[in-house]
C-alpha cells in the first residue's frame, strides 16, 4: 500500500468510482513473453477501428511479479455468498517489495446489494482503501456484447503471518463477512491450496476522448508450483470523481471499442468466467458461485 493512504471517511453506501473493462484470455496462448506483444497488436488494431489513440508507456513491456493467495472456509462459503479474501505480494528484482495487500471485497451483479454492504474493517482509523467498481465482462452466450458485476473493496496492508486465523477472527475484523454466515469455529485457508503467480506488463492508456484516459494492462495467471498458465487477461480501467464530468460520446466509444476487440480476438477469449472464479472452479469441491 501505497504511503500517501489515508483514513476513509466515506459512508458504507457508496457509489462506482471505477469503470474496468476485463476480458479473460485463453492459457495456452501465454507460453512465452511474446504472447503480450502479440495480444496488445490486436488491441492497436481494434482501437483504430474504433477512433480510440493509444499511448504506450515507457517500459510498457517490463514483467510486474506479484502472488495472489484467495483463502476461505473448506466449503467455499465467503465466495459462494459473493464476498472475496484475496492476498496480493509484490516483488521486485525478486524479493518482497513492501506488506502483502489484503483485499476483502463484495462482488455483486446488483449494484444496490453490492453498494449497501459496508467492507471497512472494525478497527477504526486504519489506513484503508474503498474502491467501488463497475467491471464489465464479455456476455456468458458469445462474443460482442458486455454484463456488469458490482466490485465493493477494501484494500490494507497487512503482514502475511496474520492470514492465519478462524472464521471468528476473520468476521471480528470485517463484520460484513458474518453475512457469508460461515461456522465461526473454522479455520480459513489457501483456496485449492493454490498460490497463483502474476505476471502483469502496465502497456500505457486507451485515449477515448474527452480527457478519458484508461490505464492498460495484460495480464497472466500461473500455478506457482508448476509454473503453468490458467489464465490471461486483458483490462483497461478509468477512475472518476463524478459521472456528470463523464461525456457519452467517450463513454459510447469506449463500449464500441470493447466489442469490438471481443471479435477481433475472438480465437483468445474466455466467455462465463474470472480469474478469480477459474482458480475456485479447480479440482473438486468446485464453488457454487458463477460470475
Amino acid at each position: 500500500m501505497n504511503d500517501n493512504a489515508v483514513e476513509v471517511l466515506n459512508t458504507p453506501y457508496s457509489d462506482v468510482h471505477y469503470y474496468e473493462c476485463k476480458i479473460i484470455l485463453q492459457a495456452h496462448h501465454f507460453i512465452t513473453a511474446k504472447a503480450f506483444k502479440d495480444f496488445w497488436s490486436i488491441v492497436r488494431h481494434s482501437a483504430k477501428k474504433c477512433g480510440v489513440k493509444v499511448k504506450e508507456a515507457d517500459g510498457a513491456f517490463d514483467n510486474h511479479v506479484r502472488e495472489v493467495l484467495f483463502f476461505d472456509t473448506p466449503g467455499c462459503d465467503l465466495y459462494n455468498n459473493h464476498f472475496i479474501v484475496r492476498l496480493r505480494s509484490f516483488y521486485k528484482n525478486g524479493w518482497p517489495d513492501g506488506l502483502p495487500e489484503l483485499t476483502v471485497k463484495f462482488r455483486h451483479p446488483d449494484f444496490e446489494t453490492a453498494a449497501a454492504v459496508d467492507v471497512r474493517p472494525a478497527t477504526p482509523g486504519a489506513h484503508i482503501r474503498i474502491k467501488f467498481k463497475q467491471e464489465l465482462l464479455p456476455l456468458r452466450e458469445g462474443l460482442g456484447g458486455f454484463r456488469s458485476i458490482y466490485s465493493h473493496n477494501c484494500v490494507l496492508a497487512t503482514p502475511r503471518e496474520q492470514i492465519d486465523m478462524a472464521v471468528e477472527d476473520l468476521t471480528r475484523a470485517f463484520p460484513a463477512l458474518l453475512q457469508a454466515g460461515a461456522k465461526s469455529d473454522e479455520r480459513i485457508s489457501l483456496v485449492k491450496d493454490l498460490a497463483v503467480e502474476e505476471v502483469q506488463v502496465n502497456v500505457g492508456e486507451l485515449q477515448f476522448g474527452h480527457g478519458i484516459n484508461a490505464k492498460t494492462t495484460i495480464a497472466v495467471w500461473r500455478n506457482r508450483q508448476h509454473e503453468r498458465p490458467l489464465c490471461g487477461e486483458f483490462a483497461f480501467q478509468y477512475k472518476f470523481d463524478r459521472r456528470e464530468d463523464l461525456k457519452r460520446e467517450s463513454i459510447d466509444r469506449a463500449i464500441e471499442f470493447y466489442k469490438t476487440l471481443q471479435m477481433d480476438a475472438y480465437e483468445w477469449v474466455t466467455l462465463g468466467t474470472t480469474k478469480t472464479g477459474i482458480v475456485y472452479g479447480l479440482g473438486n469441491n468446485a464453488s457454487t458461485n458463477r460470475e
